[in-house]
């Protein structure tokens, strides 16, 4: 009955200049759209729903209540990382390696928390 998740829904002050930056960083497209909200669409399927916000934003550490951040998986992480940084995006510290995994945190435009996660070997 339960497939899994469809997307997630991302609120932004300008929906579509956060949607460009998906399109424009992480090589995600926008697949549809209607009435100021942008779906984009990742190489895997996976999908993100960015819509207008209203009011100010809350606080976005690593550990406060709520979606801490986005894991955006790649298969060659000094490639991604160096593409990124080229970019100019902002790293929340330095990449480091957990278990096998290397990881990176960074901010999208909005400044949500990201990390690129390449794995030595699937989730089960």
């Amino acid at each position: 009955m339960f497939q899994g998740l469809e997307h997630t829904a991302i609120a932004s002050p300008n929906p579509k200049r956060l949607a460009d930056w998906y399109v424009a960083h992480l090589e995600f497209h926008i697949n549809f759209e209607y009435s100021g909200n942008y779906f984009v669409k990742a190489q895997n399927g996976s999908m993100l729903e960015i819509i207008p916000s209203d009011g100010a934003a809350g606080p976005n550490e690593m550990k406060t209540p709520g979606i801490r951040h986005l894991a955006i998986a790649i298969d060659d992480f000094d490639a991604a990382y160096a593409m990124l940084q080229a970019k100019g995006v902002t790293f929340v510290g330095e990449p480091f390696a957990n278990q096998g995994n290397r990881l990176a945190f960074f901010a999208d435009a909005d400044g949500n928390l990201c990390h690129l996660i390449h794995r030595e070997k699937p989730l089960p």
